[in-house]
């Protein structure tokens, strides 16, 4: 006998779909299925690394402060190549 506990999702059609592991193909088994709502992801606060929780306004505003450091730190295909040629003389 082995025991699995799996995350899945029952459709709206109420389909609950279980994927098994190679090793129970074309296997006759018993199956006990023990159903346990989760709460709902959204309303499961995240936190990010520092300890923020996080939000679809603070991810967006993340994503467009890396967007402009982004432009702020690039360089220019010129400035790479003297950085490369100057390197070279060292």
């Amino acid at each position: 006998m082995e025991t699995m506990k799996l995350r899945s999702h029952i459709g709206k059609d109420g389909i609950l779909l279980l994927q098994m592991p190679a090793e129970f193909k074309d296997t006759s088994v018993e199956v006990v299925v023990v159903v346990q709502p989760l709460p709902s992801e959204e309303t499961k606060p995240k936190y990010n690394a520092w300890g923020k929780m996080t939000t679809k306004k603070s991810i967006t505003e993340a994503i467009a402060r890396m967007r402009q450091l982004r432009q702020q730190v690039a360089l220019d295909k010129s400035s790479i190549r003297e950085m490369i040629d100057e390197g070279r003389r060292f």
